[in-house]
């Protein structure tokens, strides 16, 4: 073999070195992570100086995320008690053991080769704010997946803000990022109206389009429930042919009453160890009532939670005053409490 031939044999050696490099480059692009070699031999050649530049200048590859392990599903009768335990809302929970029942009876006629028809899951919830609409979608998530309906059952909660973008084509990504995010689950849009845009150039109804689009693409694994307050829920989803056709089910979630507030307000009293004095409970419903005047301002059960804060701060207030402070003062409401959380005692007169 003479010299010429000795050169071209090295330079085929470099053009396959950096051919195969370039292979393995293309991998760590496309997947995320090179692949290796098949048999677990090292079948690369020895490596040449322009092979360790390219090694130097590409990016490393990116660690594939490891997938979270889900816990087991609940157990049905568990979930089902949980739910009695929600104050008010009776009607919101015949409807949601009537779900339960269609989905129960639908899989035993599949089991036994029935026609069936159409599943559809996806729900329209109305309301005012506070009165336990996401409450409810995160259970229902959690009912599907124990009933097999959904294969993760989580909630992923967006509103207008995080579907839209500002220019042309990102909304589209944006929205099939949140939906990725929620396949397997339920996707829960709060004041779904919002992403009706006026303009000519909001792009809402992209967001409308794709959400259309994955409802259809992936009804076994994916369901989608919008809420809002009840009039523009019922504008929104007539808006629409393809919204009309795909949400036939509405919860209309009421107002909680005095009672029930005052129900909500006992138990976040009991779930943070404070008790109301035997005059401060009288005070307590009075504040509710009195706030809960302008239902749609004050926010049903954001509302009470408020009260209780204020309520909270006015006791932290007292009891910053005494030189000792027992157990019992730092669980016990008073009257005086209440009355300096409603503002109807100046905080100066007290000093």
């Amino acid at each position: 073999m003479d010299r010429k031939d000795e050169i071209i044999l090295q330079q085929l050696d470099v053009i396959r070195a950096m051919s195969e490099n370039g292979l393995r480059r293309m991998n760590s692009d496309f997947w995320g992570s090179p692949f290796g070699n098949v048999t677990g031999r090292d079948t690369s050649p020895a490596p040449q100086k322009e092979e360790k530049t390219k090694a130097a200048d590409a990016k490393p590859a990116e660690p594939v995320e490891k997938e979270e392990e889900l816990p087991p599903p609940e157990k049905l009768e568990d979930l089902l008690a949980e739910l009695d335990t929600y104050i008010g809302l009776e009607l919101i929970k015949d409807e949601v053991r009537s779900l339960v029942n269609m989905v129960k009876v639908y899989k035993l006629r599949k089991e036994h080769d029935l026609p069936t028809a159409d599943l559809s899951l996806h729900m329209v919830f109305s309301g005012n704010p506070g009165t336990g609409k996401t409450m409810i979608a995160r259970l229902m998530a959690r009912i599907y997946r124990t009933l097999g309906i959904l294969s993760k059952g989580q909630l992923v909660e967006v509103d207008r803000s995080g579907l839209v973008a500002g220019y042309v084509g990102q909304t589209a990504l944006k929205t099939k990022k949140v939906i990725d995010k929620a396949m397997g689950g339920v996707l829960f849009i709060d004041e779904a109206y919002a992403l009706n845009g006026k303009s000519e150039n909001d792009f809402g109804q992209e967001a409308i389009d794709t959400i259309l689009k994955a409802m259809e693409d992936h009804r076994d694994d994916f369901i989608v429930i919008v809420a809002g307050y009840t009039e523009l829920m019922e504008e929104f989803v007539q808006s629409n042919p393809g919204l009309e056709s795909r949400f036939n089910r509405f919860l209309h979630f009421p107002d909680y009453t005095t009672d029930e507030m005052m129900g909500i307000f006992d138990m976040r009293c009991k779930g943070s160890c404070y008790q109301l004095s035997e005059d401060a409970r009288p005070l307590v419903r009075d504040y509710i009532a009195e706030e809960s005047a302008d239902a749609e301002g004050f926010g049903n059960g954001r509302g009470v939670r408020n009260i209780f804060e204020n309520i909270i701060v006015a006791q932290n207030n007292r009891l910053a005053k005494l030189e000792t402070v027992t157990r019992e003062d730092l669980m016990l409401l008073t009257a005086d409490d209440i009355l300096h959380a409603r503002g109807k005692i100046d905080e100066e007169e007290t000093k």
